[in-house]
Parts: structure tokens; sequence; C-alpha cells
């Protein structure tokens, strides 16, 4: 075969012409790869970008949740303290109470002991009181 043959060698979608390939189509089949390297680059920047922006979405969100729980974790605080000052001022009242209930059952006891006391005096007096009568002249 000779070196001017019209024969065709197909390469990446170009016809070349020639056994060998000419410097214009080496000069475009570069130029095309750099073109898909500078798509790729483009392609790896917007990946990398969009996985910063990923980021950077997810820590605001983390930290508004944060916020959040910390704001819930003080009001739980608040609450626990309330509940426990609450807990002492009910088992004190409560105390209280089954303090007057036994003073009160105490009160109770000395008044129901007095009553007996009175009524015993009074049968004594009347007792005392009919003797007398029956006994003085008439």
């Amino acid at each position: 075969s000779a070196p001017h043959s019209e024969s065709h060698v197909v390469g990446r979608g170009l016809d070349v012409p020639g056994p060998q390939p000419t410097i214009t189509v080496l000069f475009h089949m570069l130029k095309e790869h750099q073109a898909k390297q500078n798509e790729r680059k483009k392609l790896q920047q917007k990946r990398r970008e969009a996985i910063t922006s990923a980021t950077c979405l997810t820590e605001v969100l983390v930290d508004h949740l944060n916020v959040g729980v910390a704001q819930a974790n003080r009001s739980q605080r608040k609450l626990d303290h309330k509940v426990k000052t609450l807990q002492i001022h009910w088992v004190g009242m409560v105390q209280n109470f089954n303090q007057a209930l036994k003073e009160i059952g105490d009160v109770q006891n000395w008044a129901q002991k007095i009553e007996l006391d009175v009524c015993t005096i009074a049968t004594a007096l009347e007792y005392i009181y009919k003797g007398q009568r029956q006994s003085a002249p008439s």
C-alpha cells in the first residue's frame, strides 16, 4: 500500500485520512481531551461545592437542634427543681397536718378525761347533796 492511499482510519468518531493521523487531527484530539478534562474538573468543583453546602446546612441544622435540646434540658432542670421544692413543701404540710391531727387527738383525749372527771365530780356532788337532804331534819 502506497503512502498516499485513499484508505481512511476511523478514530474517535473522526475520519482520519491516511495510515497516520496528521498534526491537525492530533491537535483536535488534544483539544477534545482538554475540553473533557475541563468538564470533569468543573463537575468535580460543583461536587465539592455541593458537599460543602450540604455540610454547612447539616451543621446549621444540628446547631439549631442543639439549641432546642439545650433549651429543653434547661426547662427540664427548672421543672425538676420546682417539683422537688413542691415535694418538700407538700411533705412539710402533710407532716404539719399529721401533727395537728395528733394534737387534736390529744386535746380530744384530754377533753374526754376532763369530761369524765367532771361527770364523776358531778355524780359525787349529787350523791353528797342527796345524802345531806335525807339526813337533814325536816
